[in-house]
């Protein structure tokens, strides 16, 4: 499925449509470039869940988790990531296989502790067609 978004507002609006949608034990791998939108994605996911508090990107804390929702809600960001290792010590099974819903920036840093089945969503800017243009792109749904 291929979505374009042509303001942030769209972004946001998309990403709550599938936090609405997702399910326990549901991984998402989002992936682009600095600056594309992950984080505005981010915080529409979470809305859709539920999630009232403010939610930033854990660049140094690689998790951030949130219980106030209608599921437990782990945002990774494995980008600063040094060694796969650093996933067990906070615990990431737990998270893939528990009972929330897992996003995980960066997740090609760690792709040989994804579960077989993830849902990869791709963030792609094209300037060509206006500074806030997005084209989204999510498979494995």
């Amino acid at each position: 499925m291929v979505i374009e978004s042509w303001k942030p507002e769209e972004t946001y609006e998309f990403g709550k449509k599938l936090g609405e949608d997702a399910k326990p034990s549901d991984v998402y791998c989002l992936n682009g470039d600095l600056g594309v939108g992950k984080t505005v994605f981010t915080q529409g996911f979470a809305s859709g869940l539920g999630i009232k508090e403010p939610v930033n990107s854990p660049t140094f804390t690689i998790v951030n988790q949130y219980e106030d929702g209608r599921l437990p809600f782990y945002h990774f960001d494995v980008y600063r990531i040094g060694d796969v290792s650093e996933m067990d010590e906070i615990g990431y099974e737990d998270c893939f296989y528990g009972e929330g819903v897992s996003l995980i920036e960066w997740s090609n840093l760690i792709k040989e502790l994804l579960p077989d089945h993830v849902i990869t969503i791709t963030i792609e800017k094209d300037l060509e067609k206006g500074f806030d243009y997005r084209k989204i792109t999510v498979e494995g749904m």
